[in-house]
């Protein structure tokens, strides 16, 4: 019955894709293979929270009748009020929201059973992110008391030269994007050490 719904919202809208990954040298080749699609938005970015420039443009492109397609629930966020509030919001715009893995959709009409799996399937998300970070915390607390932990290197500094290009690419107004891409590091990352230059003076506030 989902599934025919999700059939008819296509019919009469556009199929919109969402692809995720959480840092920039990762591949969304795999994510919605295969599928017929109008126009696709893919962030590089943790999926901890909904800070994310292409789920935002997604979101804002989306209209009644569209149905968002998207590889599995943790690609769309991995936090259960999140998750709630962006298929909730979709759903009452009627907006389609379907999953390939597992095979779900949602119109805002479900079943009780369809909606109680979109819950666990979201505590399972925001659990596997909670295991997640408790592996690092322990891992890098064993470290330490091993005396190997040093802490991470920041990604652009001085010594490895990015933080210069930074600042060039900044001068030249290259979009936050294309910095990424070019220092090799994620999108965050770039937005970070901005907010660190503009509060030293390096860039222009």
């Amino acid at each position: 019955m989902l599934a025919e719904k999700g059939r008819k919202a296509a019919m009469t809208g556009q199929r919109i894709g969402y692809k995720r990954v959480s840092t920039i040298d990762q591949s969304t080749a795999r994510q919605l293979d295969g599928e017929r699609l109008d126009k696709v938005f893919e962030d590089k970015l943790s999926g901890k929270d909904r800070n994310r420039p292409q789920l935002e443009l997604c979101l804002e492109f989306l209209r009644e009748g569209d149905t968002l397609v998207v590889h599995s629930l943790d690609r769309l966020g991995r936090n259960v009020r999140d998750l709630l509030d962006i298929v909730g919001g979709l759903t009452a715009r009627k907006v389609t929201v379907q999953f390939l893995h597992p095979a779900l959709a949602f119109s805002g009409d479900d079943s009780p059973i369809n909606k109680l799996l979109f819950l666990l399937l979201a505590g399972f998300a925001e659990m596997e992110r909670s295991l997640i970070l408790e592996r690092q915390r322990e891992g890098v607390a064993l470290a330490k008391k091993a005396g190997r932990y040093k802490g991470r290197a920041p990604a652009i500094r001085a010594g490895n030269g990015k933080a210069a290009e930074l600042a060039r690419l900044v001068a030249e107004n290259t979009p936050v994007a294309e910095m990424a891409r070019r220092l090799k590091v994620s999108r965050q990352t770039v937005y970070s050490q901005l907010a660190t230059m503009k509060q030293t003076g390096e860039v222009a506030a």
